[in-house]
């Protein structure tokens, strides 16, 4: 008896942009990490094109994790990325809620405190991405996404 082959109909099984070979077949939350993954590294390779300079990646501290800090030669720069596959729920950048902004600011304070000498110009980032297709991704950048209180 020959096997059958196994295509991908509809949602279940198909694969989105930026999610890795055979990441169909992790589970659900496995497959969210690796898309965030892959998305923070396509936000730093964003970031660096444009003259960044990343300094951290995934830092973490008693507050929680930023994702990227980066320079851009006028400010230090604490970026949170969100990807999505699609926008059924919203754009990622809706998910970074007043909680999250706030959880930044002591992520930013604890690292200036330990990182910084003298004084230092801070601003918060969105980097929203949501995979399109297999190979792409649309890339929303939101310099200074909510203002330092």
């Amino acid at each position: 008896m020959a096997k059958k082959s196994r295509k991908a109909k509809g949602k279940k099984g198909k694969k989105s942009a930026m999610e890795p070979a055979g990441s169909v077949d992790l589970p659900q939350g496995k497959r969210n990490k690796a898309l965030g993954a892959r998305g923070e590294e396509a936000a730093a390779r964003f970031l660096r094109k444009r003259g960044y300079e990343v300094v951290e990646r995934n830092w973490t501290c008693f507050a929680g994790e930023a994702d990227i800090i980066a320079t851009d030669g006028e400010s230090l720069v604490f970026a949170e990325v969100k990807t999505r596959r699609g926008i059924k729920r919203g754009f990622p950048s809706e998910a970074v809620d007043r909680a999250k902004q706030e959880r930044y600011e002591r992520i930013a304070l604890a690292y200036v405190q330990g990182h910084c000498m003298g004084e230092v110009v801070v601003r918060f980032d969105v980097i929203a991405i949501v995979a399109v297709s297999e190979d792409r991704a649309l890339v929303r950048h939101h310099r200074g996404a909510f203002p330092v209180v």
